[in-house]
């Protein structure tokens, strides 16, 4: 377990203003704000670092699903949605059903996964409107291994890019019932090429 700091990270600026870098994300058309901001001082290194969600043993919301609606699943992998609107047209989670990272996935949902993933953006395209989805792996939170879908609607040119998720957060939310729906387009979706869809509407 690393307990001292790499070269990279003793290199960094800690504690010091870093200046926004000219020409930078802030600068373009895809960055959602605008104004004076800067960029935050960096905290010294924790090290080692906390366990994640569901590592050492600890509750894990990717095993419980944590209240978030199941929209489908198989025998070894389930698509999650979001119970509360976004303020992007759909966004879902791809997990295994096994508590696995993706280091340690087993090596027949290692092979699954490419076409999983095609399988899931089709799911969202098929809704209309659509003109990328993105795939996003993170990891940081939780140690059950999740990957993100995130759909940026047509013709919103600004949305490009990895700022999306910025703008998830400060667009108008989508309105509950249509989000219900958009649940439920999916789930079906992803049932006609086999598995169970789980999320309905009333």
């Amino acid at each position: 377990m690393t307990v001292e700091p790499s070269a990279f990270v003793q290199r960094l600026p800690i504690g010091e203003r870093i200046p926004l870098p000219e020409g930078g994300i802030p600068f373009a058309e895809i960055f959602p704000y605008e104004g004076d901001i800067r960029i935050k001082e960096l905290e010294p290194p924790v090290l080692p670092e906390p366990p994640r969600e569901g590592e050492d043993g600890g509750p894990c919301r990717g095993c419980e699903d944590g209240g978030a609606p199941v929209l489908w699943s198989d025998e070894h992998w389930k698509v999650r949605g979001f119970a509360e609107p976004e303020g992007v047209p759909a966004q879902v989670m791809l997990l295994p059903r096994e508590h696995a990272d993706l280091a340690d996935l087993p090596a027949a949902r290692a092979a699954e996964l490419g076409g999983m993933l095609q399988r899931v953006e089709r799911a969202v395209m098929a809704l209309g409107g659509i003109a990328r989805v993105h795939v996003n792996r993170w990891g940081d939170g939780g140690s059950h291994f999740h990957v993100w879908f995130i759909a940026r609607p047509a013709g919103m040119l600004q949305l490009r890019g990895t700022c999306l998720p910025l703008w998830g957060d400060v667009l108008p939310k989508v309105p509950a019932a249509e989000w219900a729906q958009t649940n439920r387009r999916i789930a079906l979706a992803l049932a006609e090429e086999g598995g169970t869809a789980h999320y309905s509407v009333g």
